[in-house]
């Protein structure tokens, strides 16, 4: 067959590749016997390693899951190659030059498509790296960089780009060197307009190059720049193509992975420019998600490098979260996975609840090692945030706050540590340790929601998607307030003109009561208005910047019919729409004057919180007079 690889270049291939140097890019090690290692399976989840791999003779088997072959089968399999792929990327990291039967390498468009998209975002890399250094409009992502404390030697390191403005500047660029249109648009470097020209995908934009856990670049991460952007998301994120899957990959993970493996220590953080500055600051085990949650697949990557193994010494896990409410929201999810873990999971937060990047630029280096150092465990954290919501200067509070961290305790993995961390809590709340106790108990009889209850993803995620999925309660729309929410996202959504400049100004995700009303909602403002866009273009862009478990109400949102009166245009009546408006956030803010009137009982003898807090329930007070005399 013409273009088929010589079967002496295959086998010298083989003979010169060390299979567990290559294993050892997904999976940590160690010996196992004579010639023998093991690991955690990356082919299927487990806690005791059953992966085996003998570089003697060049093979591997899963004794687990029956999964075996040589080196060419394992990276065929765990980076998802054909067979001429794999022989082509181990050729040349060995420095061999292959023959093909007919005397020719196969045509480009016969050597593979994965092979063709990495290369394409290779190129793609190096032009945005390139316009970075360019004179002209790239001061100004120079300039942001500065501002975060990058320069130039760090934009060189994690290989930071720009994006010229231009309609079509990096897709010009690829076809120059060789690739077709087909191929641009399938790695998602560029969309196809109307007129069947090609577009490029990011324009005006920060740039960083997204690599798999070997290096390659296979996508994109972008951030605004410039306040003419035509698309107000803060992010964009290269979409799902045939290399880019974004709940499998780990920003930063191809230049973190040794200190990962060898302290057997991760530290999640949640962006691009945070994955920077833990690395310059010395905490080179940072990695990011790539404009999603972090889920199972994530951990499974992790756990495989980490050897988080039942019987092991624990690694650590540590979790920084910025202060506000949804980084305890995403703290909290994190602890719902905690059960995925071998290892002990910690969370760390910023005194004054900046980010990685933040705590560098304003209190250098060593603030950011600090902070790490710093964490506490997961289950700390876990149980402050819940108990933080009730009133412990009232028994009512205390009880009720007394069981909602009952079943956090229950869920200890170790339960010789129960008995300790239940004494610690009840101190923490003030109630006598055996009242506390009995809850605990008790919260070990209950038993789970039944699955129909739980919010579940769309069923082509697998089933460890579903498990990982944010836990959004189901919505009780015969709440008065829920209800409101609820069609106040339908006029969003369906007539989103409807709302003017200055009422979607005030409209703030922690606005809103229900949890999947409150993500649906900060969609909506990472995205923005939809300005220029098609209303279908405009709303598939916030159907992926909502969290997928939730992706189905948008569209059932879309396509609900508002209960309103309508005005001649069929739109909902503005004075319908104003109400919502108001309704949503009057209750809001009457949810926050509780909050700081319960933490202002709480704050005792501290008198700059005490004084803090009074301020900012005057102003909470003048804002909901403000819309109450509005509401009439």
């Amino acid at each position: 067959m013409a273009g088929r690889i010589r079967a002496d270049d295959i086998t010298l291939v083989k003979e010169r590749t060390a299979i567990d140097d290559v294993v050892r890019e997904h999976v940590t090690l160690r010996p196992a016997g004579p010639g023998s290692f093991k690991g955690l399976c990356p082919f299927h989840d487990e806690k005791t390693p059953s992966f085996t791999v003998r570089p003697a003779v060049g093979a591997y088997h899963c004794f687990g899951c029956g999964e075996g072959g040589d080196v060419l089968e394992f990276v065929m399999k765990v980076d998802h190659l054909s067979f001429t792929e794999a022989v082509e990327r181990l050729a040349a990291k060995a420095g061999i030059e292959l023959r093909y039967e007919d005397g020719q390498r196969p045509r480009e468009e016969s050597i593979g498509r994965r092979s063709r998209l990495v290369e394409a975002h290779r190129v793609a890399a190096e032009f945005y790296a390139g316009q970075l250094r360019a004179p002209g409009e790239a001061r100004t992502a120079r300039d942001f960089l500065r501002s975060r404390g990058f320069d130039g030697a760090a934009a060189d390191h994690f290989g930071v780009g720009f994006a010229p403005r231009g309609m079509d500047t990096l897709a010009r660029h690829l076809r120059d060197k060789g690739f077709s249109e087909e191929e641009i648009v399938l790695g998602g470097l560029a969309g196809r307009g109307q007129r069947g020209g090609l577009y490029d995908r990011f324009r005006g934009r920060l740039i960083w190059p997204i690599r798999d856990i070997t290096g390659d670049p296979i996508g994109f991460g972008a951030r605004i720049l410039f306040d003419d952007d035509r698309i107000q998301a803060k992010y964009l994120n290269t979409s799902e193509t045939p290399i880019y899957k974004k709940t499998q990959v780990l920003y930063g993970l191809d230049l973190a992975k040794k200190s990962i493996a060898g302290d057997r220590r991760a530290v999640i953080v949640e962006g691009y420019t945070d994955v920077m500055a833990a690395h310059l600051a010395g905490v080179t085990h940072a990695v990011a998600t790539c404009g999603t949650a972090f889920g199972a697949e994530h951990i499974k990557t992790l756990r495989r490098i980490l050897r988080d193994e039942a019987g092991q010494a624990p690694a650590r896990v540590i979790f920084t979260f910025d202060g506000d409410a949804a980084g305890q929201k995403a703290a909290m999810k994190a602890f719902g996975d905690d059960q995925r873990w071998a290892s002990q999971s910690f969370v760390a937060v910023a005194p004054g609840g900046q980010d990685p990047c933040d705590l560098r630029h304003s209190s250098g280096d060593a603030a950011v090692r600090d902070l790490v150092d710093s964490a506490v465990p997961m289950f700390e954290f876990a149980v402050r945030t819940t108990i933080s919501r009730f009133d412990l200067d009232h028994a009512e509070g205390r009880v009720q706050a007394m069981r909602a961290a009952a079943p956090i305790i229950q869920s200890i993995r170790d339960r010789s540590l129960r008995p300790e961390y239940t004494r610690t809590v009840a101190g923490w709340l003030g109630v006598d340790v055996g009242q506390l106790s009995t809850e605990v108990a008790r919260a070990g009889r209950v038993p789970q929601p039944p699955e129909a209850s739980r919010p579940t993803p769309p069923q082509d995620e697998g089933d460890d998607l579903a498990r990982s999925a944010p836990a959004y309660p189901p919505l009780d729309l015969r709440d008065a307030v829920v209800n409101a929410e609820h069609q106040l996202l339908m006029v969003l959504v369906q007539h989103p003109a409807q709302i003017g400049e200055e009422q979607w100004g005030l409209l703030d995700p922690q606005a809103f009561s229900a949890p999947a009303h409150a993500a649906v909602m900060a969609a909506l403002v990472d995205v923005g208005r939809p300005g220029e866009r098609s209303l279908a273009t405009w709303l598939g862009e916030v159907v992926e910047a909502t969290p997928e478990p939730l992706e189905r109400l948008v569209r059932e949102l879309s396509l609900a019919t508002i209960p309103a009166e309508r005005d001649d245009a069929g739109r909902p009546a503005q004075r319908y729409v104003e109400s919502l408006v108001l309704r949503v956030q009057e209750a809001g803010l009457t949810r926050r004057i509780n909050d700081a009137m319960s933490a202002l009982q709480r704050a005792g003898d501290d008198l700059e919180r005490v004084r803090a807090l009074s301020v900012e329930l005057q102003r909470l007070q003048r804002e909901i007079h403000g819309v109450r005399a509005a509401r009439g």
